[in-house]
């Protein structure tokens, strides 16, 4: 062995081992970028019936998948699972589970809002070409997750974000989706074999789209108004003068 090689030996012997975690440099977007995002957030829709007979393309749903398993979790526990749902018999099963739930929930309007409720119409689950069950397993990560020590929720939380970013990048790849909120946990759980350490947290209707709406379909039906930003931004502290 040279002296040259004898040295390096030992300055590697006594070197710290280079970080494989070090920081690299934060891209700074540019301006057309970030307007290309806001674009797709201020755009993005929940879709009720306008939906397209035509199947997703592969690589564009692959894409949508990977964006919300992107999403940040507590602990990096990861807790979601997508169930891509596709037959006919699936989704009339959910159908059926919808409707039970859906005249249960008419029932709790006052007698001005029941009418309404039954005219907002969702035709999602059996018209879209593709459901996703988006399911949460509260086991993932062990008894003892990071971050979820005191809020034992924060897996919950960390699966719509999940549901947040496959939303989004269906919106910029023109792919409309719609969050089927209404339905006994049970009933789906049944249908899909979900084990009882999963819940699901959002059953979603997946579809290429024509058209939809401008603003928020139930404020331009008139059922609700879209706050405005300054009625909800508090500093310091709860301010109830804030607040409607």
């Amino acid at each position: 062995m040279d002296g040259i090689a004898a040295v390096l030996i030992l300055k590697e012997a006594f070197l710290p081992e280079p970080s494989i975690c070090a920081p690299s440099p934060a891209r700074i977007f540019t301006e057309t970028e970030r307007q290309s995002l806001y674009d797709v957030i201020y755009a993005r829709r929940d879709v009720r019936n306008e939906f397209k007979p035509d199947p997703i393309d592969h690589d564009a749903l692959i894409r949508v998948l990977d964006a919300a398993h992107a999403a940040p979790s507590v602990g990096l526990s990861q807790p979601w699972n997508f169930i891509l749902i596709k037959s006919k018999e699936q989704r009339q099963k959910v159908k059926q589970a919808f409707m039970r739930a859906n005249d249960e929930a008419r029932d709790m309007f006052s007698d001005d809002r029941r009418d309404r409720y039954s005219a907002l119409k969702l035709e999602g689950i059996e018209k879209a070409p593709l459901n996703i069950c988006v399911t949460c397993d509260r086991t993932r990560g062990g008894e003892v997750v990071l971050g979820r020590t005191h809020n034992k929720d924060m897996d919950l939380y960390s699966t719509v974000c999940a549901v947040q970013n496959l939303w989004l990048a269906a919106r910029a790849e023109g792919i409309g989706v719609g969050w089927v909120s209404i339905f006994h946990e049970r009933d789906l759980k049944r249908i899909f074999d979900v084990p009882d350490h999963v819940s699901i947290v959002a059953y979603l209707c997946v579809g290429y789209i024509d058209e939809m709406y401008q603003e928020p379909e139930l404020a331009v039906r008139k059922w609700a108004q879209v706050d405005d930003l300054n009625d909800v931004v508090m500093e310091e502290r709860w301010n109830c003068s804030t607040t409607g």
